[in-house]
């Protein structure tokens, strides 16, 4: 394909037929600034800091939606370009709070540093917007349209990744602002909190619900045991967030900062990973031999669930009964746990670290209430019902209680998780990154089919960062085509074909968000490809380093099956395994 030839700042460059300018100048080192793009999510041009002079033009152009034409002249930093893109941002300013010191992104807004980059020092222009509530109907995220610049990333990413449209610009004019169907609030929305608007968002106009004040007000109340989870993807993100390298692998050093900030049990979320494995495998092997309802879905991510739950109802069905990792710990450290340490569950405070917002939700949804059901039906009376998991925090969240305390996380010494429920597999290491439930699914659900060992452990068919993936399997003599989506737009695919009846697949992992949980609306923000493939690289590394990687071949599940829970799908892992699901209604 022929290239066009333009000049930039009086350089010679060229490009691609069809290069946006602001993509010709990157190509040569020349970072032209933004605010309301951003690549793979949003392209509106609607701020006007990304303006150029083009020779010949009337007007500036903006730099990322315009294309190149062959001879076209750019500057990029003229002094009509350097005073347009300064009055753009003191535009923005005049209606933006000022609470910079006290704002949860302070240090990490784009606004704020888009100023600092112009030089912008004081605001020649007066506020037109009045001040509005905060939307804070939902458990899992806040809204300040206050602090909201309409750059539109937020409702371009839950339109065009999730196909959602919980929230769209409304109003005219000076009363343009984001806003819920009636501006009703995100609860009473079509929102599944899947939280990837708060990772795109440049400002603090979304952000998660902060829940670290609760959390440290339980750390120090003497009389509570509060016991600690942590999510398969969070050892991947939070040396991230923590100012180290992307994708740095610090499971040790997270672990130390955890006991660190006071929590009197260390454990992983990949025990129960391993856990819902045993569980979800056998339910399909007894759908598959018994004629229950195919394909099986996975149900792990729980923005999926709210998905299928507002917009599927009809296929409720498919999923899976499995609770995800997160609810099956809090399950079984309320019930097997607080019975084998002598613990009063009442007494015991249950946190979560994951990198979801939607998780948030789940943690409040009302069936999550098993290990007090079953302290109940042992006898237990008098005792104020208690969710199975307390808190959810975000990798945010972490990272903001770790700084918060001052613990130097680069310089802490590797620590081992707490036994029995610290113990995990390879298998459950990779359940953080889209296709990783899949795989982990396979290795056991083969060889307890057959018997005999699978022949090459890692399903590479499922992996990477398409957005629906297949595979084709040989399980004892039956082949059986399995499916793995990520983001709720590919769901949607997947899910028609089912409606249609013409599926072909026997078993499908959905994932809420792109790359799944690598790639949560908890994890650090401003994402991109690459980021999320560094943190899935690490996650297949501990894999291959761990020394099981089968969740059959668990000691502390085998040892958890024969003290407590029997075996798959028994009564016991039904009341606290297992779960339902229904039409969920706004």
């Amino acid at each position: 394909m022929s290239r066009i030839s333009i000049k930039i700042d009086g350089t010679p460059v060229e490009v691609a037929p069809g290069t946006t300018i602001l993509e010709a100048c990157l190509s040569t080192g020349i970072a032209v600034p933004t605010l309301c793009h951003l690549r793979d999510v949003a392209t509106n041009a609607s701020c006007g800091v990304c303006v150029v002079e083009v020779k010949g033009g009337r007007s500036l152009a903006r730099a990322c939606v315009t294309k190149v034409i062959p001879n076209m002249d750019v500057q990029t930093a003229s002094p009509r370009v350097m005073a347009a893109r300064k009055m753009a941002v003191e535009l923005l300013l005049a209606n933006h709070p000022t609470d910079c010191l006290s704002c949860s992104r302070n240090g990490s807004c784009e606004l704020q540093s888009m100023a600092e980059r112009l030089n912008v020092r004081k605001v020649r222009f007066p506020s037109t917007r009045k001040a509005v509530a905060k939307d804070e109907t939902s458990p899992s995220i806040i809204r300040d349209n206050n602090k909201c610049i309409l750059c539109g990333r937020c409702v371009a990413v839950c339109k065009e990744m999730q196909s959602v449209s919980a929230i769209d610009v409304a109003g005219r004019g000076l009363r343009t602002h984001i806003g819920t169907f009636m501006d009703r609030g995100l609860k009473h929305s079509t929102c599944t909190n899947c939280g990837q608007c708060t990772v795109v968002c440049p400002t603090a106009a979304i952000v998660e619900k902060d829940e670290t004040d609760a959390v440290f007000k339980a750390l120090q109340d003497p009389s509570k045991v509060v016991v600690v989870q942590t999510a398969p993807a969070i050892r991947s993100s939070i040396g991230e967030a923590m100012g180290m390298e992307t994708g740095a692998l610090v499971t040790g050093k997270m672990v130390a900062a955890l006991r660190k900030l006071g929590f009197d049990r260390v454990f992983d979320t990949q025990f129960s990973a391993d856990l819902t494995i045993l569980e979800e495998g056998t339910e399909l092997l007894e759908r598959l031999t018994k004629g229950g309802t195919l394909p099986m879905i996975t149900s792990c991510s729980p923005g999926w669930i709210s998905f299928i739950e507002t917009f599927y109802p009809k296929l409720l069905a498919h999923l899976s009964s499995c609770k995800s990792p997160q609810q099956m710990f809090g399950a079984l450290a309320k019930s097997y746990y607080a019975e084998k340490t002598g613990i009063d569950p009442a007494n015991m405070v249950v946190v979560s670290i994951m990198p979801c917002t939607a998780k948030k939700f789940e943690a409040q949804r009302p069936e999550m209430q098993s290990a007090w059901k079953w302290w109940k039906q042992k006898g237990q009376k008098g005792v104020a019902p208690y969710f199975d998991v307390d808190y959810a925090l975000t990798t945010r969240e972490l990272a903001r209680m770790i700084k918060n305390v001052g613990i130097d996380f680069s310089r802490l010494e590797e620590q081992t998780f707490d036994d029995p429920l610290g113990q995990s597999t390879g298998a459950a290491t990779i359940f953080g990154t889209t296709g990783g439930v899949m795989e982990a699914a396979v290795r056991t659900a083969y060889e307890v089919a057959t018997g005999k060992p699978l022949p090459n452990i890692e399903l590479t068919a499922v992996r990477g960062l398409e957005g629906i993936k297949h595979a084709e399997l040989d399980v004892g003599g039956t082949r059986l085509k399995v499916a793995v989506a990520h983001t709720l737009k590919n769901a949607r695919i997947l899910l028609d074909d089912i409606a249609a009846g013409k599926s072909e697949y026997a078993f499908i992992e959905v994932m809420t968000c792109p790359g799944g949980c690598i790639g949560g609306g908890g994890q650090p923000i401003l994402p991109d490809r690459k980021k999320r493939e560094a943190r899935a690289h690490s996650l297949y590394v501990e894999d291959r380093n761990m020394p099981v990687r089968k969740s059959h071949e668990n000691p502390a599940i085998a040892a958890l099956y024969k003290e407590f829970l029997e075996k798959p799908l028994s009564h016991i892992s039904h009341e606290l395994l297992h779960t339902h699901y229904a039409h969920r209604q706004m």
